[in-house]
């Protein structure tokens, strides 16, 4: 190896001659740089909430959703994030890793707003961005002035709405009425979430009218020590009807979920 400001011998060009290999950028002292990711096209509405409730032995819990549709496919590959410490959406022009990294910080033990403020700050595309969530005691939500209309969020109690690219705000405006008539409800979050979704998307949704592939997704995590239901991490990819596929699709997880508890109860076999 050369010495320090000279170029390492052990790689060359095609002729022999030494080739130089760019020194790795440093990040500024006290700030940690995200990846400039690939682009990806704009996510549109979703809502994320917290719900606390006592479980059958009395014990305080707390759940987290997520839930989001769009007019393009796979939705859920890139912006629900939940787990039993929060539930994130990263959205308009899409960086994953803010989701990815935010719920690994909330996993860690840091509160929301630091988590999720600090990562935005390290990313160069924080205009484009669309970024909320819940943790157990906060909210956060946070729109960049770059998204593109109609955008905005909407921070409730226990839950955030944020959308881009939409008709306009009763979107978000009916998303959160609608999860709000019935917060804390008997039936199961995940389709609460799906009634919140079928609101918006009834009062116009994602403007992309020409684009009529869709998507919707949900999840639903809880810090109960206990075994996830089948549908709460449900997806449909691609879709002319993404919500209402989404209803079907969770109807069925769910009889399909009954139906194995019925066959397993007190522990019969197959």
């Amino acid at each position: 190896m050369g010495n320090e400001g000279e170029p390492r011998t052990d790689d060359h060009a095609p002729d022999g001659r030494p080739v130089r290999r760019p020194e790795p950028e440093l990040s500024p002292p006290g700030r940690s740089l995200l990846p400039v990711p690939a682009p990806i096209p704009d996510v549109t509405f979703s809502i994320c909430v917290r719900e606390r409730y006592t479980d059958d032995d009395g014990d305080g819990q707390i759940r987290y959703g997520v839930a989001v549709t769009t007019r393009l496919p796979g939705v859920g590959t890139l912006c629900p994030f939940a787990s039993p410490d929060g539930a994130l959406a990263t959205q308009s022009l899409v960086n994953v890793e803010l989701g990815e990294k935010g719920l690994a910080y909330l996993d860690d033990g840091l509160a929301i707003d630091d988590a999720l403020a600090a990562l935005l700050n390290a990313d160069d595309g924080k205009p484009e961005r669309q970024l909320h969530g819940v943790d157990g005691d906060d909210t956060f939500a946070f729109s960049g002035d770059e998204c593109n209309d109609w955008y905005g969020h909407v921070v409730g109690e226990n839950y955030t709405v944020a959308g881009n690219l939409l008709t306009g705000g009763e979107v978000l405006d009916d998303t959160a009425a609608a999860y709000e008539s019935d917060a804390h409800g008997d039936a199961p979050l995940a389709e609460r979430l799906i009634d919140a979704l079928a609101a918006g998307h009834a009062a116009g949704g994602d403007k992309r009218t020409d684009l009529s592939v869709q998507s919707a997704a949900l999840r639903v995590c809880t810090t109960a020590d206990a075994d996830d239901p089948y549908y709460n991490d449900l997806r449909v990819d691609a879709s002319e009807t993404p919500v209402a596929d989404l209803r079907e699709t969770y109807d069925t997880a769910k009889r399909g979920y009954e139906a194995v508890l019925e066959k397993y109860a007190d522990g019969a076999n197959g």
